[in-house]
């Protein structure tokens, strides 16, 4: 979490520690008034209007409110739902779920660089589908989808538009109207916020969403999302996405020339792929494939001088392959044999070439033990 975030929500904790929901008392108009800016900051960044925004506990809740919560709503109309097989277990896992009810999902097949092709979206769409829900920017990979397009496609067949932009927030610019985006889906510790708050955005008018929710109780959050809203976070969360969109621009080119620095270097050892589109991609993601590497050995011998993963940092308790590189078209050994780095904005050029020097070492000298083995 960035410094600056810990700053603004510490006062919050013991000066201002009212319940917004609370408003007979200054205590509660001091909370009242901080998730009200909060709720204006977050708002303005992706173009909406402050009643638009529902917090929730993290995107992980945000999709399913938007997936189940539109599902229930929307029934008597149709019960299709579309998404791609390379979508967050977020939003998978929902999906799931709901065609235990009943409701027929369709998983687009996304092409070789992670892109979903436009033509077959819109061929998937039929009249009883109700909503399509396809992620900015994957959280593996960090392809970057068309948002623009599939907003057009949505819009024209009056289909309900849901993206979960966890990874896009404050990294890349989003625009709910340009981008004709219904419902999308954020949360607060992937640009540098604390863990445990995120937000829905959910249209109003044209059209206005209706959503069933998924928690009852007091009826917070126009009774969308009911629970006593966390000020504290709510107030970080703010906070880390005001920085974001201030420190964007600069980031991006920062980070654009790190990551094609560190790849410039690995891209020197035969038989490394880039997993992903090599433009349309977040500019602190680098994905690559090492072939003729044990998946295992590979991260078990980076792991003393990077904190490094194969998938998501969400499943990464399974020994299952990544769902995602399965989508490219890997195979099985080269999906496990893939690695997810992740540069952000308290990375150093130092460390750039600390990881690149280490991986290069790792990766011959598995090479060269494996050859030794069928020798």
């Amino acid at each position: 979490m960035d410094e600056r975030v810990l700053q603004a929500m510490l006062p919050y904790f013991t000066q201002h520690f009212g319940n917004p929901s609370s408003i007979n008392h200054h205590y509660g108009w001091e909370a009242e008034a901080a998730v009200k800016k909060a709720r204006e900051t977050l708002a303005e960044a992706i173009h909406a209007t402050p009643e638009e925004i529902v917090f929730t506990s993290g995107a992980t809740e945000a999709d399913n409110l938007a997936l189940k919560g539109v599902a229930e709503a929307y029934f008597s109309k149709g019960r299709h739902i579309i998404t791609l097989a390379t979508e967050h277990n977020a939003v998978l896992d929902p999906c799931e779920y709901l065609e235990s009810l009943g409701f027929e999902v369709t998983y687009l097949p996304v092409q070789g660089d992670g892109l979903v092709d436009l033509a077959e979206l819109e061929q998937a769409i039929r009249p009883d589908t109700i909503l399509v829900s396809v992620m900015a920017a994957n959280n593996e990979i960090g392809v970057l989808q068309p948002l623009v397009e599939i907003g057009a496609v949505c819009r024209e067949h009056e289909v309900l538009f849901h993206t979960d932009a966890a990874q896009a927030i404050g990294k890349i610019p989003l625009d709910v109207e340009a981008m004709k985006i219904d419902l999308m889906s954020l949360t607060a510790h992937k640009v540098y916020g604390p863990k445990g708050v995120g937000a829905l955005y959910v249209r109003r008018r044209q059209p206005r969403v209706r959503l069933s929710p998924q928690l009852h109780g007091g009826g917070q959050e126009r009774g969308m999302r009911s629970g006593t809203l966390y000020t504290p976070q709510i107030v970080g969360f703010a906070k880390a996405v005001e920085l974001g969109l201030e420190e964007q621009e600069t980031q991006s080119k920062r980070l654009l020339g790190w990551r094609d620095r560190l790849y410039s270097q690995l891209s020197q050892i035969e038989g490394v792929h880039l997993n992903g589109h090599p433009t349309h991609r977040l500019p602190g993601n680098l994905n690559i494939s090492v072939e003729n590497v044990d998946g295992s050995a590979l991260l078990l011998g980076l792991q003393p001088v990077m904190a490094i993963s194969s998938g998501a940092a969400c499943s990464s308790v399974t020994t299952a392959p990544s769902h995602v590189l399965m989508a490219l078209g890997h195979s099985e050994s080269l999906a496990y044999a893939s690695i997810r780095f992740g540069l952000g904005r308290f990375t150093t050029e130092e460390e750039i070439d600390t990881v690149a020097k280490h991986a290069i070492a790792t990766i011959q000298a598995l090479r060269s033990a494996q050859a030794m083995s069928y020798r």
